[in-house]
């Protein structure tokens, strides 16, 4: 059989076996062994163990467990749900203050963790009884908590970032300085959203009692200072150390990683219990994200090699769009992808074929990752395989049922895309910073 057709077919092949639900580092590794044995012969094997070592010896993955655990302490220390209780007492004359609360806190969580399960579990805990109490609208309610949530995945220290990094060629301490502006650019548009549909229809979300607010402005400050100040810490140490230069995204990690624990300490969340549930948390979950590497590494180890690449880029260029109107067919395949494939799988199946063709296309290799993340984005919120939408139903009271919460996350998407959308048009979103930062 001709090698690109082989190539072809192990597409087909990965796309059956994840939608039948085996496991996705194992479809992968698994259909690279069996088609490249055919297209390859016994090379594959060298393939294998070479793109096994370039994972594992990848300087920049080590920081994946180190953001997990500084994120993992952070939750248990419990400084989420103080600073939560401030903000929206703060905001409490606003009309829908508790959603405005929600995704400013998860902003804030978004640069002190770097994952998605974290934020959306915590405020799924915390903000959603609070809002259902007060008969905020269940569609909104949840809808701001997935949308502010998911901004972890997109905010430094961004754990898709860290993956992608490598995977393209591109610094990671540039990519976390391009991502903190299109994060903030993402989080203004839900808070704008939120602000003007309970303006227009209070009672989605209604503003606090007088006397749940009776607090002097003096206090209100002086508490904003007290429980703002671990996201400031953590976000000065960790990103402030990688943008200015004075520490890989690694050795970053590792500091924040200790910042987690002490702020722990200083918050009373340090326990025996405490420290052993965040590492075997951690440990999942780099587990997770690295063997699924390790697979799809792998995965396209061969299908470059059997010529898929050359495959794709033919198709793509041979299309009468021009290379803009490639780029839209590239980020349309990934957001249809995010209905049905997660997030990693996509990333390291996709970056290792996309990438190169845009680079060669004239586009700047930093615009189209944030590009690129900003749209994988959306595949925590599209049904029927968001995770983030598992993790808040697991969290959720018995009244909030899954048809309301995919009612809730609609306008966020469609938010997503307008901010993906305004990105494209003005690519100083995503340049500028790193322009100021790097020249």
């Amino acid at each position: 059989m001709d090698p690109q057709m082989l190539a072809v077919l192990m597409l087909v092949i990965v796309a059956l076996g994840i939608f039948l639900g085996f496991p996705v580092f194992a479809v992968l590794a698994g259909v690279a062994l069996i088609v490249g044995w055919i297209g390859l012969g016994s090379r594959v094997a060298d393939l294998m163990m070479s793109r096994s070592f370039w994972v594992l010896l990848n300087d920049a993955l080590p920081a994946v467990p180190l953001f997990v655990f500084m994120g993992a302490m952070m939750e248990r220390a419990g400084i989420a749900e103080r600073a939560f209780g401030t903000m929206q007492v703060a905001l409490g004359p606003l009309r829908g203050s508790i959603a405005l609360a929600t995704v400013l806190i998860c902003t804030l969580f978004a640069a002190g963790t770097g994952i998605v399960g974290a934020p959306v579990t915590v405020m799924g805990m915390l903000a959603l009884p609070a809002m259902m109490k007060r008969g905020y609208n269940v569609p909104l309610a949840t809808g701001s908590i997935l949308a502010g949530g998911t901004l972890g995945i997109l905010i430094p220290p961004s754990i898709m970032l860290i993956v992608y990094g490598p995977l393209a060629g591109v610094s990671v301490a540039r990519l976390f300085t391009a991502g903190l502006v299109p994060g903030l650019v993402l989080s203004g548009l839900y808070l704008l959203y939120i602000w003007l549909v309970c303006l227009i229809k209070p009672e989605m979300g209604p503003s606090l009692s007088r006397e749940e607010r009776a607090i002097t402005p003096l206090q209100i400050v002086l508490a904003i200072f007290r429980d703002m100040a671990p996201f400031v810490l953590v976000i000065l140490a960790v990103l402030g150390s990688i943008i200015f230069g004075l520490a890989a995204p690694t050795e970053a990690a590792a500091v924040g990683a200790v910042a987690g624990v002490v702020l722990a300490a200083a918050y009373g969340g340090l326990s025996w219990a405490n420290l052993k549930s965040a590492v075997y948390e951690t440990a999942i979950v780099s587990t997770f994200i690295l063997t699924i590497t390790i697979g799809a590494s792998v995965f396209t180890g061969v299908f470059l090699s059997l010529g898929g690449g050359r495959l794709i880029s033919g198709f793509l260029a041979g299309l009468p769009l021009g290379p803009i109107g490639i780029l839209i067919v590239i980020l349309g395949i990934v957001f249809i992808l995010g209905f049905f494939l997660d997030w990693i799988a996509i990333l390291l199946i996709c970056i290792p074929i996309f990438a190169p063709i845009m680079v060669n296309m004239g586009f700047h290799p930093l615009w189209f990752a944030l590009l690129f993340t900003v749209c994988l984005q959306t595949s925590f919120l599209t049904p029927p395989f968001a995770v983030s939408i598992f993790y808040l139903k697991g969290v959720a009271p018995p009244g909030v049922q899954l048809p309301q919460i995919y009612r809730g996350v609609i306008p966020f998407v469609i938010l997503q895309l307008i901010g993906l959308a305004l990105m494209v048009v003005f690519p100083e979103i995503i340049l500028w910073l790193p322009r100021l930062v790097y020249g």
